[in-house]
């Protein structure tokens, strides 16, 4: 394991870690009084330094083993070497951060922000007394992540080639242009990660749950996928999900479509697009497209930015990362769809007027909107039943009169008119 000898460490009490983090946070501040905390090759295991800021401190070779950092701010912070084993980073920012080589066996980074983190394998060494580099004999090697959580985490452009992280959990988490060549990912949960334009080539996977992940664009060459579940992952030509092939006459259908919206049904045809992949569909977005029918298609990562969708069925539809803001979506039933990471900021989500004495509320029951964006969105009326809306952000969202039984809010941001129960009040 990567984990440093202790024999010369010297341990540090909660109060010499605490007033060494306080002028850290001067230090960052530009207030007097301030210095750079440096933790290299001490023992801070079992301490308490969650929410602090110690961006660009210095943990090189510390021991941390089951230290609390939870939503601490680590950003281009040194832990080269360090035995982070059983750490709680729960939601801690480590953009830029150097982790090569380091230990973080069964710890916890749920939500964790690893944007372009170094995870490298490392070594340490020292100078003797006739001034030869000597490696320390802790064998830091290859970072582990074995049994580490990473759900939800931001792993994009993270470096992780050669990683060790069996049994790893990294379920739904942002791993866009991550390197992870050569990487041990044996039996890791990969289920619904973001792999888009990653590099697997060469690694390990066998046993590993990548059951509707996003493979789009990612390099798997010479990698091992004995006994992978690769059920309903997304891919550049959409193998595994299978959906129906796109009709050569896509615009034909779109056009009648559109002709039938603007003549209120006298001429055109209701487009049917269910299960059909439509990400190589161009200008979707500039369409009428109101009373869609599209329940089970793939839209991911499409720009639908000012889109009209409103009363269109769109139940169980791939929408991850689909930009939406602006969009009118009065009306619109995405239960059970897929919106993680989808932008719907200032979207039309209210209920659509049927009739003068019927309404048509939003349906968003059952439905997985993870790191979504709502700030400003009109949510008035909507079903959020059973809805999992995890780290989403519904800052200055209208929620008059929602409805979210048993919904997932952890970790959303709130607006203030939402109270506990996830029942807006006006």
């Amino acid at each position: 394991m990567s984990a440093i000898i202790r024999k010369s460490f010297t341990k540090l009490s909660q109060k010499d870690a605490s007033a060494a983090a306080a002028r850290h946070e001067m230090l960052y501040s530009g207030r007097m009084g301030g210095a750079r905390a440096v933790f290299a090759f001490s023992d801070l295991s079992g301490l308490d330094l969650s929410g602090r800021n110690l961006a660009d401190a210095d943990f090189t070779g510390a021991v941390l083993e089951e230290t609390n950092l939870a939503n601490a701010r680590l950003d281009s912070a040194s832990f080269f070497g360090a035995d982070l084993r059983r750490a709680n980073l729960t939601h801690a920012s480590l953009r830029r951060g150097d982790l090569r080589g380091v230990c973080l066996r069964g710890a916890n980074l749920i939500g964790a922000d690893l944007y372009e983190a170094d995870l490298r394998e490392g070594t340490i060494a020292e100078k003797d007394k006739y001034g030869n580099l000597r490696v320390l004999q802790h064998d830091v090697g290859p970072s582990e992540l074995p049994a580490a959580l990473l759900n939800s985490a931001n792993l994009e452009r993270a470096k992780l080639n050669g990683v060790i992280a069996v049994q790893a959990d990294f379920t739904d988490a942002m791993m866009k242009n991550c390197r992870l060549s050569r990487a041990n990912l044996r039996q890791a949960r990969l289920t619904g990660a973001n792999l888009e334009n990653a590099d697997l080539s060469g690694c390990n996977l066998a046993g590993a749950n990548l059951s509707g992940a996003v493979l789009v664009g990612t390099r798997m060459d010479f990698a091992v996928t004995d006994g992978a579940d690769m059920t309903n992952v997304l891919t550049s030509e959409a193998a595994g999900s299978k959906p129906k092939q796109l009709p050569a006459s896509i615009d034909e259908i779109l056009e009648a479509h559109a002709r039938w919206v603007e003549t209120s049904g006298r001429e055109g045809k209701p487009a049917d697009l269910s299960g059909m992949d439509l990400r190589k569909v161009t200008a979707l977005g500039g369409r009428p497209l109101t009373a869609l029918i599209a329940p089970d298609a793939i839209f991911y990562g499409l720009d639908l930015e000012g889109a009209s969708l409103q009363g269109s069925n769109l139940q169980g539809a791939d929408l991850r990362s689909v930009r939406l803001s602006g969009a009118d979506l009065r009306g619109v039933n995405l239960s059970g769809a897929n919106l993680n990471h989808a932008d719907l900021r200032d979207a039309r989500m209210g209920p659509l007027m049927i009739s003068d004495s019927r309404l048509l509320p939003a349906r968003m029951d059952r439905a997985t909107a993870r790191y979504a964006d709502f700030r400003g969105a009109d949510l008035r009326r909507v079903n959020f039943s059973g809805c999992d809306l995890g780290y989403a952000n519904l800052v200055d969202a209208n929620l008059r009169d929602a409805q979210s039984e048993d919904a997932d809010l952890t970790g959303a941001k709130l607006p203030a008119m939402f109270i506990e129960h996830g029942v807006a009040v006006g």
